[in-house]
C-alpha cells in the first residue's frame, strides 16, 4: 500500500470518539477548533491484524478470567531480537498497565520519600510528577543545547549525582521531547557513572521503535555487552508503536535477579500483575504482523519531519527545529518570535494567533521556555495547516 493510500485509509476524523487528543481541547486549552498537534497519540488506525484479533475474541463473547498468551511473549522477544538485536530471557519480563505507572512503581520499590532521583531536562514531564509526586527530591542535569542539537552535560550530571547521594536515574531513550538518538558512548558513559555511584537506572525505551533518522537505536541493557544489565529496569510497550495506549499494556524487562526480586514484591503488594485480556492479543498481534504497517508509518512521519523542515528554514527563519532522530515529535525553538514575552504571550502566538494545541516547552522543565513539541503522527494535512498557522502568527 503506497503512503497516499494508507493515509486515505487510516487517518480518519477523530473528533466526538472521546478520544483524549482532540476531545480534550475545550476543557485543556479553552477552545475546541484548534489544531491538534499535542499529546503522543497516532491519528493513524492500528494494523488490520490488530483489529482482527479484537474482532475475534469479541466475537466470542466470554470476557472472563485470562490466562496471559505464550503468544504474547515469544512476539516480543522474536521483535527485539530482529529489529534491536536484543536477546530478551523470558525470565526478565514483568507486567506494568503503562510505562508511566512502571515508572512510579519502580520509584516506591527503590526509593524512599525524601531520596535524591535524577533526570535530563528538559525531559517528558510525568518523569518530574513521578518523583515529586512520591515525595523524592527531584534533582536534575540540563541537556546543553547548542542550534537545536542536544547533548548532555557529563561533568554536571555526575557532580548532581554525587552532591546529592542520588539513588535513581530515569533515563528517556530516545529522549522526549529533544528527538535524540543516544549514541552507545553516550550510554556507556550514563552507566559507567550510576554504577560507580550505585545508581539504578530506569530506562523509559517506550519511542525505541520510531527511529525517524539513520542512527539506531540501542537497547540501554546492551550496552557493553551488558555489562551494566544488573543495574537497569527497562520499561517499553506497543503502545507508542502501534498507537495501542488505550489497551493498558506494557512491559518491565528486568535482567538483573536482585532487581526482578525487588519487584516481584512490590507487585505482591500491590496485587496487580496482569493486563487486559484484549491488549494481550492486541500486542501480540501488532509484533507478529505489524512491521509493513510500522515502515509505512515511519514513511509518513518522515515525509512530515521533511516538510515541516523545509517549510521552517523557507519561512520561519528565527525558529529553531531539533533534527529528529527518534519519536515523532518535532521540538521547535520559537523564542525568536517571542522576545520576551510570558507564559500568556506563547499561548496568545501559539492558541490565539497559530491555531495550534501543543505541548508546551515549559511543561517539560528547565531549558524548555519558548519551545513547543509537535505531533507528526498524523496526516500531513494536519502538519500543513499547523505549519500555515505558525508562518502567519508570526506575520501578524
Amino acid at each position: 500500500m503506497n503512503k497516499e493510500t494508507f493515509i486515505r485509509e487510516n487517518c480518519p476524523d477523530r473528533r466526538g470518539t472521546t478520544c483524549s487528543k482532540w476531545d480534550i481541547l475545550s476543557s485543556k486549552y479553552g477552545d475546541p477548533d484548534l489544531i491538534s498537534m499535542w499529546v503522543a497519540d497516532m491519528d493513524f488506525k492500528a494494523p488490520e491484524e490488530v483489529t482482527r484479533a479484537l474482532r475475534k475474541k469479541t466475537d466470542f463473547g466470554i470476557y472472563g478470567y485470562s490466562l496471559t498468551p505464550d503468544g504474547y511473549y515469544r512476539s516480543f522477544i522474536r521483535w527485539e531480537k530482529e529489529r534491536h538485536g536484543w536477546d530478551v530471557n523470558r525470565d526478565w519480563i514483568r507486567f506494568a498497565p503503562g510505562v508511566v505507572t512502571g515508572i512510579f512503581w519502580c520509584i516506591h520499590m527503590l526509593t524512599n520519600p525524601g531520596d535524591a532521583v535524577i533526570i535530563h531536562m528538559p525531559v517528558y514531564y510525568p518523569f518530574h510528577h513521578a518523583v515529586e509526586d512520591t515525595g523524592r527530591r527531584l534533582i536534575y542535569s540540563e541537556l546543553v543545547n547548542t542550534k537545536g542539537v542536544y547533548t548532555i552535560d557529563f561533568q554536571d550530571f555526575e557532580k548532581k549525582i554525587v552532591d546529592n547521594k542520588v539513588k535513581v536515574f530515569i533515563l528517556c531513550s530516545p529522549h522526549n521531547p529533544v528527538g535524540r538518538v543516544w549514541t552507545e558512548e553516550e550510554l556507556e558513559t550514563m552507566l559507567a557513572i550510576c554504577k560507580a555511584h550505585h545508581v539504578t537506572v530506569i530506562s523509559d525505551e517506550i519511542h525505541h521503535d520510531l527511529i525517524i533518522g539513520s542512527r539506531p537505536h540501542i537497547p540501554t541493557a546492551t550496552v557493553k555487552n551488558g555489562g551494566y544489565s544488573d543495574l537497569i529496569i527497562t520499561l517499553t510497550s506497543a503502545s507508542k508503536t502501534f498507537n495501542l495506549a488505550g489497551m493498558k499494556n506494557s512491559f518491565v524487562i528486568i535482567p538483573g535477579e536482585t532487581l526482578r526480586k525487588k519487584f516481584d514484591a512490590l507487585v505482591l503488594n500491590l496485587h496487580e500483575d496482569t493486563g487486559n485480556m484484549l491488549g494481550y492479543y492486541a500486542v501480540e498481534a501488532a509484533y507478529t504482523y505489524g512491521r509493513q504497517w510500522l515502515d509505512t508509518v515511519l514513511s509518513v512521519i518522515r515525509d512530515n519531519y521533511e516538510y515541516i523542515r523545509n517549510r521552517i528554514q523557507n519561512e520561519l527563519p528565527l525558529a529553531v527545529l531539533s533534527p529528529l532522530e527518534g519519536t515523532y515529535l518535532a521540538w521547535l525553538d520559537l523564542s525568536g518570535y517571542l522576545g520576551k514575552a510570558d507564559e500568556n504571550g506563547m499561548k496568545h502566538f501559539v492558541q490565539e494567533k497559530a491555531r495550534l494545541a501543543v505541548d508546551y516547552g515549559q511543561w517539560f522543565g528547565a531549558g524548555g521556555n519558548g519551545f513547543i513539541r509537535l505531533n507528526l503522527a498524523t496526516s500531513p494535512l494536519w502538519v500543513k495547516k499547523a505549519v500555515d498557522g505558525l508562518v502567519l502568527a508570526s506575520q501578524t
